[in-house]
């Protein structure tokens, strides 16, 4: 639809239909430099329109005009970050159920590799806050990348589970929503279960950025402790692991150079970042020595 007529778009001409892919696309109008481009790659067969939309959804006005919403732009990092994880065929994960898919959280956000088992460790539903009483998986399921099997309990009690027997613990935005001494239990339970030269892999709020944003309130009503990175580099190297990746997860330096917390900002920096101390999540890959 532009405005309340509706067009065919496949009727239009070269120089029509480029004008409304903008405007559906991008929400503006071409300036006459990139019309003419466009008109011309169509014309000259160096393009199809088919292409040429799809070039134009890669474009920076096309991301930082939809991706404004500060949660997806968090979900969209977290699903980057996902995708450089190691490769394990074994893996654990604490927390680890998806709101909407039973294949459960590490799948869903875009993991990689298949894997022989995937143990989902998480809380009974009833046990749960509010926030995370739906759920979807239960039992034994079979994900695209292999079998997973959901186990109720405690992450911070794996006693079910043999030493040196996974490849990979990940903990998926779920260190914070235990007390700091559950947080140790959990990192030795952790620890415990890797293999020698496994993965412990971890994402969390970084409390430094929340505490601009929100003062002395926390990013989430069931979370208890939020870590900046100094304080859970240091826990993570007390509880026995070598840091061997340390990233952050949309970059917010601007509210740190300013004081002034910028949802917007958080919003146009999806991505993995170097500057771990001034993104709003805090990103690690740990190795069990």
């Amino acid at each position: 639809m532009l405005g309340r007529r509706r067009i065919d778009f496949e009727s239009l001409d070269d120089e029509s239909y480029v004008i409304g892919a903008y405007h559906y696309l991008l929400e503006m109008r071409p300036d006459e430099s990139g019309l003419r481009n466009y008109v011309e790659h169509l014309r000259n067969g160096t393009r199809t329109r088919r292409t040429m939309c799809s070039e134009m959804r890669g474009l920076d006005d096309w991301w930082l005009q939809r991706i404004l919403h500060p949660e997806i732009a968090l979900h969209l990092s977290r699903k980057l970050w996902v995708q450089q994880l190691p490769r394990a065929a074994r893996i654990l994960d604490l927390g680890g159920t998806d709101q909407h898919s039973a294949n459960g959280a590490l799948v869903a956000l875009g993991y990689p590799y298949p894997f022989e088992d995937l143990t989902i460790v998480d809380l009974p539903p009833a046990d749960r806050h509010d926030l995370y009483g739906a759920t979807h998986g239960r039992g034994r399921v079979q994900t695209p990348l292999g079998p997973a099997e959901y186990v109720d309990r405690s992450m911070t009690d794996l006693s079910p589970f043999a030493d040196a027997s996974y490849d990979m613990v990940f903990s998926g935005q779920s260190i914070e929503h235990v007390s700091e001494d559950d947080g140790d239990v959990m990192l030795r339970e952790a620890f415990r279960v890797l293999r020698p030269g496994g993965h412990l892999c971890l994402d969390t709020p970084n409390r430094a950025a929340t505490e601009l944003q929100l003062g002395d309130g926390l990013s989430n009503p069931d979370h208890e402790l939020e870590y900046t990175h100094a304080q859970l580099s240091e826990k993570l190297e007390r509880a026995g692991f070598v840091i061997e990746l340390e990233r952050g997860l949309n970059l917010v330096a601007g509210a740190f150079e300013s004081g002034v917390f910028s949802t917007e900002e958080l919003a146009r920096h999806v991505g993995v970042f170097s500057d771990i101390e001034r993104s709003y999540v805090l990103a690690y890959v740990c190795r069990r020595p």
